[in-house]
Protein backbone atom coordinates (compact mmCIF):
# COMPACT_ATOMS: atom_id res chain seq x y z
CA UNK A 1 0.00 0.00 0.00
CA UNK A 2 1.08 3.27 -0.84
CA UNK A 3 2.42 5.04 2.52
CA UNK A 4 3.58 8.63 0.61
CA UNK A 5 6.78 10.08 1.95
CA UNK A 6 8.95 9.36 5.10
CA UNK A 7 10.79 12.44 7.17
CA UNK A 8 13.63 11.37 8.93
CA UNK A 9 14.44 8.56 10.58
CA UNK A 10 12.57 6.07 12.85
CA UNK A 11 14.85 5.98 16.17
CA UNK A 12 17.34 8.36 16.96
CA UNK A 13 20.88 7.51 16.62
CA UNK A 14 24.18 8.78 18.27
CA UNK A 15 25.32 9.94 14.47
CA UNK A 16 22.38 12.61 14.65
CA UNK A 17 23.98 14.57 17.23
CA UNK A 18 26.01 16.92 15.09
CA UNK A 19 22.78 17.47 13.67
CA UNK A 20 20.55 18.24 16.28
CA UNK A 21 23.43 20.30 17.53
CA UNK A 22 23.49 22.52 14.12
CA UNK A 23 19.61 22.63 13.67
CA UNK A 24 18.56 23.46 17.66
CA UNK A 25 19.73 27.24 17.80
CA UNK A 26 18.46 27.45 14.49
CA UNK A 27 14.81 26.15 15.71
CA UNK A 28 15.10 28.36 18.61
CA UNK A 29 16.02 31.14 16.33
CA UNK A 30 12.84 30.92 14.19
CA UNK A 31 10.64 30.48 17.57
CA UNK A 32 11.41 33.91 18.87
CA UNK A 33 8.68 35.61 16.66
CA UNK A 34 6.19 33.19 17.85
CA UNK A 35 7.46 33.87 21.15
CA UNK A 36 7.24 38.08 21.25
CA UNK A 37 3.66 37.41 19.49
CA UNK A 38 2.50 36.04 22.82
CA UNK A 39 4.70 38.25 25.27
CA UNK A 40 3.52 40.93 23.76
CA UNK A 41 0.08 40.40 23.61
CA UNK A 42 0.02 40.32 27.66
CA UNK A 43 2.30 43.48 27.95
CA UNK A 44 0.78 45.96 30.34
CA UNK A 45 0.89 49.58 28.35
CA UNK A 46 4.49 50.47 30.68
CA UNK A 47 6.13 47.64 28.73
CA UNK A 48 4.92 48.59 25.27
CA UNK A 49 6.20 51.86 25.45
CA UNK A 50 9.57 51.17 26.91
CA UNK A 51 12.68 52.56 25.77
CA UNK A 52 14.46 50.17 24.38
CA UNK A 53 11.71 47.88 23.59
CA UNK A 54 11.62 44.41 25.70
CA UNK A 55 10.93 41.24 24.19
CA UNK A 56 9.85 39.38 27.18
CA UNK A 57 6.93 40.41 29.10
CA UNK A 58 8.10 41.38 33.02
CA UNK A 59 4.71 41.52 34.51
CA UNK A 60 1.93 40.07 32.42
CA UNK A 61 -1.47 41.35 32.20
CA UNK A 62 -5.23 40.08 30.84
CA UNK A 63 -5.93 44.25 30.69
CA UNK A 64 -5.53 44.10 26.52
CA UNK A 65 -7.81 41.84 26.28
CA UNK A 66 -10.86 43.05 28.56
CA UNK A 67 -9.76 46.48 26.68
CA UNK A 68 -10.60 44.54 23.76
CA UNK A 69 -13.92 43.21 25.08
CA UNK A 70 -15.07 45.72 26.14
CA UNK A 71 -14.45 47.60 22.91
CA UNK A 72 -16.47 44.75 21.33
CA UNK A 73 -19.40 45.83 23.53
CA UNK A 74 -19.80 49.57 22.54
CA UNK A 75 -19.19 48.93 18.88
CA UNK A 76 -22.43 48.87 16.85
CA UNK A 77 -22.01 45.79 15.10
CA UNK A 78 -21.70 42.34 17.77
CA UNK A 79 -18.43 41.09 17.52
CA UNK A 80 -20.05 37.67 16.72
CA UNK A 81 -21.18 38.77 13.26
CA UNK A 82 -17.78 39.59 12.33
CA UNK A 83 -16.61 36.36 13.98
CA UNK A 84 -19.67 33.97 11.75
CA UNK A 85 -18.73 35.93 8.92
CA UNK A 86 -14.96 35.15 8.80
CA UNK A 87 -15.86 31.37 9.64
CA UNK A 88 -18.73 31.50 6.83
CA UNK A 89 -16.14 32.92 4.20
CA UNK A 90 -13.23 30.53 5.45
CA UNK A 91 -14.98 27.52 5.34
CA UNK A 92 -16.70 28.08 2.00
CA UNK A 93 -13.19 29.27 0.66
CA UNK A 94 -11.10 26.49 2.18
CA UNK A 95 -13.74 23.80 1.03
CA UNK A 96 -13.36 25.35 -2.59
CA UNK A 97 -10.08 25.27 -2.77
CA UNK A 98 -9.84 21.91 -2.01
CA UNK A 99 -12.26 20.76 -4.28
CA UNK A 100 -10.87 22.61 -7.17
CA UNK A 101 -7.22 21.88 -6.76
CA UNK A 102 -7.91 17.98 -6.34
CA UNK A 103 -9.67 17.97 -9.19
CA UNK A 104 -7.84 20.35 -11.56
CA UNK A 105 -4.72 18.35 -10.00
CA UNK A 106 -5.67 15.17 -11.07
CA UNK A 107 -6.90 16.48 -14.87
CA UNK A 108 -3.28 18.48 -14.94
CA UNK A 109 -1.27 15.23 -13.84
CA UNK A 110 -3.70 11.81 -15.65
CA UNK A 111 -5.64 12.91 -18.03
CA UNK A 112 -4.92 13.71 -21.19
CA UNK A 113 -6.22 16.41 -23.35
CA UNK A 114 -5.39 19.21 -25.66
CA UNK A 115 -3.91 22.50 -24.18
CA UNK A 116 -2.98 20.94 -20.74
CA UNK A 117 0.80 21.83 -20.58
CA UNK A 118 -0.41 25.64 -21.41
CA UNK A 119 -3.28 25.43 -18.58
CA UNK A 120 -0.61 24.57 -16.45
CA UNK A 121 1.83 27.53 -17.34
CA UNK A 122 -0.93 29.51 -17.15
CA UNK A 123 -1.40 28.63 -13.14
CA UNK A 124 2.30 29.20 -12.85
CA UNK A 125 1.67 32.56 -14.65
CA UNK A 126 -0.36 33.32 -12.06
CA UNK A 127 2.06 33.08 -9.00
CA UNK A 128 3.85 36.02 -10.05
CA UNK A 129 1.21 38.61 -9.62
CA UNK A 130 0.91 40.55 -6.36
CA UNK A 131 -2.27 41.03 -5.27
CA UNK A 132 -2.30 44.59 -5.77
CA UNK A 133 -1.43 43.94 -9.92
CA UNK A 134 -4.98 41.95 -9.88
CA UNK A 135 -6.95 44.68 -7.30
CA UNK A 136 -8.86 47.17 -10.02
CA UNK A 137 -9.56 43.88 -12.33
CA UNK A 138 -11.51 42.18 -9.41
CA UNK A 139 -12.98 45.02 -8.41
CA UNK A 140 -14.42 45.79 -12.23
CA UNK A 141 -15.62 42.19 -12.64
CA UNK A 142 -16.96 41.74 -8.90
CA UNK A 143 -19.00 45.50 -9.57
CA UNK A 144 -20.27 43.66 -13.36
CA UNK A 145 -21.45 40.97 -11.36
CA UNK A 146 -23.68 43.11 -8.60
CA UNK A 147 -22.62 41.10 -6.03
CA UNK A 148 -21.16 44.16 -4.01
CA UNK A 149 -21.86 44.05 -0.05
CA UNK A 150 -22.78 40.56 -0.45
CA UNK A 151 -20.54 37.26 0.73
CA UNK A 152 -19.27 36.59 -2.86
CA UNK A 153 -17.76 39.52 -2.87
CA UNK A 154 -15.31 37.92 0.27
CA UNK A 155 -15.41 34.18 -1.40
CA UNK A 156 -15.06 35.47 -5.62
CA UNK A 157 -11.43 36.75 -5.44
CA UNK A 158 -10.08 33.87 -3.18
CA UNK A 159 -11.44 30.56 -4.80
CA UNK A 160 -8.52 30.39 -7.30
CA UNK A 161 -5.49 29.17 -5.69
CA UNK A 162 -2.64 28.80 -8.02
CA UNK A 163 -0.05 27.39 -5.23
CA UNK A 164 -2.16 25.00 -3.42
CA UNK A 165 -3.24 23.60 -7.14
CA UNK A 166 0.72 23.22 -8.37
CA UNK A 167 1.41 21.45 -4.68
CA UNK A 168 -1.32 19.18 -5.29
CA UNK A 169 -0.31 18.49 -8.83
CA UNK A 170 3.14 17.92 -8.43
CA UNK A 171 1.85 15.44 -5.27
CA UNK A 172 -0.75 13.47 -7.62
CA UNK A 173 2.49 13.05 -10.09
CA UNK A 174 3.87 10.78 -7.54
CA UNK A 175 0.82 8.46 -7.42
CA UNK A 176 1.51 5.57 -10.09
CA UNK A 177 -0.69 5.19 -13.28
CA UNK A 178 -0.36 2.01 -12.56
CA UNK A 179 -2.35 1.62 -10.34
CA UNK A 180 -5.14 4.24 -11.64
CA UNK A 181 -5.24 1.83 -14.66
CA UNK A 182 -5.84 -0.97 -12.43
CA UNK A 183 -8.79 0.78 -11.23
CA UNK A 184 -10.19 1.75 -14.61
CA UNK A 185 -9.67 -2.10 -15.89
CA UNK A 186 -11.94 -2.97 -13.08
CA UNK A 187 -14.73 -0.46 -14.27
CA UNK A 188 -13.92 2.63 -12.19
CA UNK A 189 -15.17 6.14 -13.45
CA UNK A 190 -12.85 8.81 -13.68
CA UNK A 191 -14.90 10.51 -10.80
CA UNK A 192 -14.69 6.92 -9.14
CA UNK A 193 -10.80 6.89 -9.56
CA UNK A 194 -10.72 10.57 -8.36
CA UNK A 195 -12.84 9.97 -5.21
CA UNK A 196 -11.43 6.49 -4.22
CA UNK A 197 -7.82 6.60 -5.22
CA UNK A 198 -6.41 10.02 -5.68
CA UNK A 199 -8.12 11.48 -2.73
CA UNK A 200 -6.84 9.02 -0.16
CA UNK A 201 -3.32 9.01 -1.39
CA UNK A 202 -2.74 12.73 -1.48
CA UNK A 203 -4.59 13.64 1.81
CA UNK A 204 -0.93 15.47 2.75
CA UNK A 205 -1.01 17.80 0.24
CA UNK A 206 -4.94 18.66 0.85
CA UNK A 207 -4.27 19.41 4.50
CA UNK A 208 -1.06 21.62 3.04
CA UNK A 209 -3.45 23.42 0.13
CA UNK A 210 -6.11 23.97 3.23
CA UNK A 211 -3.65 25.52 5.41
CA UNK A 212 -2.77 27.70 2.86
CA UNK A 213 -6.16 28.69 2.11
CA UNK A 214 -6.91 29.09 5.30
CA UNK A 215 -3.92 31.60 6.17
CA UNK A 216 -5.18 33.63 2.95
CA UNK A 217 -8.21 34.20 3.72
CA UNK A 218 -8.28 34.39 7.48
CA UNK A 219 -6.51 37.38 7.37
CA UNK A 220 -7.60 39.11 4.39
CA UNK A 221 -8.49 42.41 4.22
CA UNK A 222 -8.97 43.66 0.62
CA UNK A 223 -12.79 42.44 0.19
CA UNK A 224 -13.69 44.60 3.17
CA UNK A 225 -11.96 47.54 1.97
CA UNK A 226 -12.97 47.41 -1.22
CA UNK A 227 -15.78 45.27 -1.93
CA UNK A 228 -18.09 45.89 0.93
CA UNK A 229 -19.33 49.00 2.55
CA UNK A 230 -21.91 47.22 4.70
CA UNK A 231 -20.38 47.17 8.46
CA UNK A 232 -22.68 44.12 8.88
CA UNK A 233 -20.83 42.48 6.36
CA UNK A 234 -17.04 42.68 6.83
CA UNK A 235 -15.04 39.97 8.58
CA UNK A 236 -12.89 39.80 11.66
CA UNK A 237 -9.63 40.49 10.33
CA UNK A 238 -10.72 43.54 8.87
CA UNK A 239 -12.60 44.55 12.80
CA UNK A 240 -9.45 43.59 14.10
CA UNK A 241 -7.12 46.02 12.02
CA UNK A 242 -9.35 48.81 12.82
CA UNK A 243 -9.48 48.92 16.86
CA UNK A 244 -5.78 50.60 17.10
CA UNK A 245 -6.78 53.61 15.50
CA UNK A 246 -11.05 53.42 16.69
CA UNK A 247 -9.28 53.69 19.93
CA UNK A 248 -6.43 56.48 21.60
CA UNK A 249 -3.36 55.92 20.83
CA UNK A 250 -1.94 54.47 23.96
CA UNK A 251 -4.71 51.75 24.62
CA UNK A 252 -4.86 51.01 20.69
CA UNK A 253 -1.88 49.68 20.85
CA UNK A 254 -2.17 47.20 23.49
CA UNK A 255 -5.81 46.46 22.06
CA UNK A 256 -4.14 45.60 18.64
CA UNK A 257 -1.04 43.44 19.79
CA UNK A 258 -4.11 41.25 22.04
CA UNK A 259 -6.20 41.35 18.39
CA UNK A 260 -2.63 40.11 16.78
CA UNK A 261 -2.81 37.11 18.51
CA UNK A 262 -5.99 36.13 18.43
CA UNK A 263 -5.67 36.47 14.73
CA UNK A 264 -2.64 34.37 14.91
CA UNK A 265 -3.77 31.34 16.91
CA UNK A 266 -5.74 29.66 14.90
CA UNK A 267 -3.25 29.91 12.16
CA UNK A 268 -0.71 28.29 14.80
CA UNK A 269 -3.53 25.59 15.48
CA UNK A 270 -3.98 24.71 12.12
CA UNK A 271 -0.84 24.41 11.30
CA UNK A 272 0.27 22.05 14.71
CA UNK A 273 -2.76 19.54 13.53
CA UNK A 274 -1.54 18.89 9.88
CA UNK A 275 2.26 19.83 10.31
CA UNK A 276 3.04 16.03 9.61
CA UNK A 277 1.46 16.10 6.53
CA UNK A 278 2.69 19.63 5.48
CA UNK A 279 6.16 18.65 5.52
CA UNK A 280 5.41 15.48 3.42
CA UNK A 281 3.64 17.37 0.88
CA UNK A 282 6.93 19.70 0.40
CA UNK A 283 8.89 16.72 0.50
CA UNK A 284 7.36 15.01 -2.15
CA UNK A 285 7.35 18.36 -4.18
CA UNK A 286 10.94 19.28 -3.71
CA UNK A 287 12.13 15.87 -4.47
CA UNK A 288 10.28 16.32 -8.22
Amino acid sequence: MYKGHRIGPDRFDRGQIKIYIILLPIAIFMLLPLVFIFCHAFKPMEELFAFPPKFYVVNPTFKNFSNLMQSARTAGIPLSKYVFNSLFVTIIVVAANVIISTMAGFALSKMEFKLRDGIFNLNQAALMFVPAAVMIPRYLIINTLQITNTYWAHILPLLAAPVSLFLIKQFIDGVPNALLEAASIDGATPLRIYWKVIIPLVKPAIATGMILSFQQVWGYLDSSNLYVNTDGMKTLAFYMSTLANANNAVAGQGIAAAASLIMFIPNLILFIVVQKDVMNTMASSGIK
